[in-house]
């Protein structure tokens, strides 16, 4: 094999182990269930944003050489801050963090010790959590190293044994409107969002390897994403499809963390649910003490010292224990208006870096328009109803299945496009 390829599929494997975090495995074989006999459109559906977009949010970064900051510079600098910070509490203590809580306390607690309760397992993980933020340790690290690997191999096993032997009957279950609402879903994941936080951590690897030039940089990202999109593709495929197995047999009202307990024992036995809680439980921990520092160290920053690093850890983690609380379901539906906001936004800026419009006047009205029809949009979700507003978002095309952003945003970029060209001539 070539060196470039060898670098290359390594960064990729790196990739993946960014992209896939075990909360993740949670959403495909729910959605899986909800659309039973039509899953393939589902994955399909599912992949583009839960791990299309994530690359394209990599592939847009290694061009302009930075990350979603630099990216979004070129709406403004109060709006690069203000989008900036909101990607990173949606990432950090507002939704993800409590969210690998939540699913720790529901995979690997609640199935072996039904009679604990939520609320001091989470605060026993948030404090482990916090002594490790506070005192960094390569034994996470080395965790973090192992426990991919084994979460892996665990849910290879689960996927083709369940495809070797079906635990039930997949059926019709009249589901609407799959292919968006499973685009929709694959926000979930949030690797979007934090691909262009952390897309800087990509670029230094490659760069460390001797890969300096842009179209080297773009090149070597570009297979590694490929590497990491068919193993993501793979996994969430194979768990989606396990779902939709159990559209006939499971209750409808069955949770997502559940569902996935309930279908690994019947994969594997209830044995399979020990190995599956401690390997979710550790490798929730790593990524909620990467999340933890990483929002810590941009608080720290964003104030210039006066709010410290341990300062916001400490913050950060009482907020997060209030959140995770509330359930793994409650801060998924907490996260859908959150989500249908941001990545639209992450969206529309990934696609013009990659055509390379970088004209501040195209940029900042395509992205103003989008960000305004998108809260507009979540505005009715959020339990505000305004009858102008729903009659006018009812009226714009593809509102009915969740892109009412999109007509818009087109109709935006154009007309600026079209004004700044007449300008200049």
């Amino acid at each position: 094999m070539k060196k470039s390829n060898r670098d290359a599929f390594i960064i990729g494997l790196a990739l993946f182990a960014m992209f896939f975090g075990s909360g993740n495995l949670i959403f495909p074989p729910y959605l899986g269930k909800a659309v039973g006999s039509k899953f393939v459109i589902s994955i399909i559906g599912f992949i583009i944003t839960g791990v299309g977009l994530p690359l394209l949010g990599i592939l847009a970064c290694a061009k302009i050489n930075g990350t979603f900051k630099e990216m979004s510079l070129r709406v403004g600098k109060i709006f690069s801050l203000i989008a900036t910070t909101g990607i990173i509490l949606a990432i950090g203590p507002l939704l993800a963090i409590p969210r690998t809580a939540a699913t720790t306390y529901e995979l690997s607690i609640s199935p072996l010790f039904p009679n604990v309760g939520i609320v001091p397992c989470i605060i026993i993980y948030f404090i482990i959590n916090l002594a490790f933020v506070l005192k960094p340790s390569s034994i996470v690290d080395n965790i973090g190293k192992i426990l991919t690997p084994i979460l892996l191999l665990l849910l290879l096993t689960i996927i083709i044994k369940g495809i070797i032997s079906p635990i039930g009957a997949i059926v019709n279950t009249n589901f609407q409107n799959v292919f968006s609402n499973s685009l929709i879903e694959g926000y979930q994941t949030m690797d979007a969002t934090a691909s262009v936080i952390f897309a800087s951590i990509v670029l230094s690897s490659v760069k460390d390897k001797g890969y300096t030039k842009t179209s080297d940089i773009i090149k070597m990202t570009s297979i590694a994403g490929i590497v990491a999109v068919v193993g993501l593709g793979f996994i969430y495929g194979g768990l989606m499809y396990l779902g939709s197995q159990t559209s006939s047999i499971l209750p409808g009202d069955i949770s997502k963390t559940a569902l996935v307990t309930e279908i690994v024992t019947r994969v594997l036995g209830f044995s399979g649910n020990i190995v599956l809680g401690l390997a979710v439980a550790l490798a929730c921990l790593t990524t909620s003490i990467g999340l933890t520092s990483s929002a810590a160290k941009y608080f720290e920053e964003l104030s210039n010292g006066k709010l410290s690093y341990t300062a916001n850890s400490i913050i950060i983690s009482i907020w997060s224990i209030l959140t995770a609380t509330m359930g793994v379901d409650k801060i998924v539906v907490l996260s859908v208006p959150i989500l249908k906001i941001l990545y639209p936004i992450v969206m529309v800026l990934v696609i013009l870096t990659l055509f390379g419009i970088d004209n501040h006047k195209i940029v900042a009205s395509t992205v103003y328009t989008t960000l305004v029809i998108s809260i507009l949009d979540n505005i009715s979700p959020l339990g505000i109803h305004i009858k102008f507003i729903e009659d006018f978002i009812a009226l714009i095309p593809l509102s009915k299945i969740g892109f009412v952003w999109v007509a818009p945003s087109i109709i935006a970029f154009i007309i600026s496009y079209l004004y700044v060209k007449t300008k200049k001539a």
